[in-house]
């Protein structure tokens, strides 16, 4: 699956938007979604085919140097292609160029791919938000990975 990571654009959120319907039980808006595109507070990257299908998508708002990836996503039918896997890495060499000294996520307790993923790059957890998540009602572990 040929595909390249580069900055979510404005014609990108409806497609997103999308992706986080089939992929979430609470999912952004198209407008919350444009709130983290690219700006001195946040990264926004989607893997886009040559045809400008989006692939999958990852964000995270920063403040000083510190990180806090807000959502990530890969649609349904194109994941186990490594999609997932490059937008993290391809994150976290901007969070080292960004020199940020941590950045942290949560994610479903239950989502064991995820959070395999995750420590594949570094991420460890390091704490737990009792019922974080609503439909269905689940707790998140906070990961960390520290640069």
């Amino acid at each position: 699956m040929e595909y390249a990571i580069r900055d979510v654009g404005p014609d990108d959120i409806p497609q997103i938007e999308e992706i986080e319907k089939r992929c979430f039980s609470l999912p952004w808006t198209a407008e919350q979604l444009a709130g983290q595109m690219k700006d001195a507070q946040h990264e926004f990257i989607a893997a886009v085919t040559p045809d400008g299908t989006v692939l999958g998508y990852v964000g995270m708002m920063y403040v000083l140097d510190e990180g806090y990836i807000s959502n990530v996503a890969t649609d349904p039918s194109c994941r186990r292609h490594g999609i997932a896997d490059a937008l993290i890495g391809r994150l976290c060499a901007i969070c080292g160029e960004l020199r940020l000294s941590f950045v942290s996520l949560e994610v479903r307790a239950g989502n064991a791919p995820a959070i395999a993923l995750y420590q594949k790059h570094g991420f460890a957890p390091v704490g737990l938000r009792k019922n974080y998540y609503e439909r269905p009602r689940e707790d998140a572990v906070i990961m960390t990975n520290f640069y």
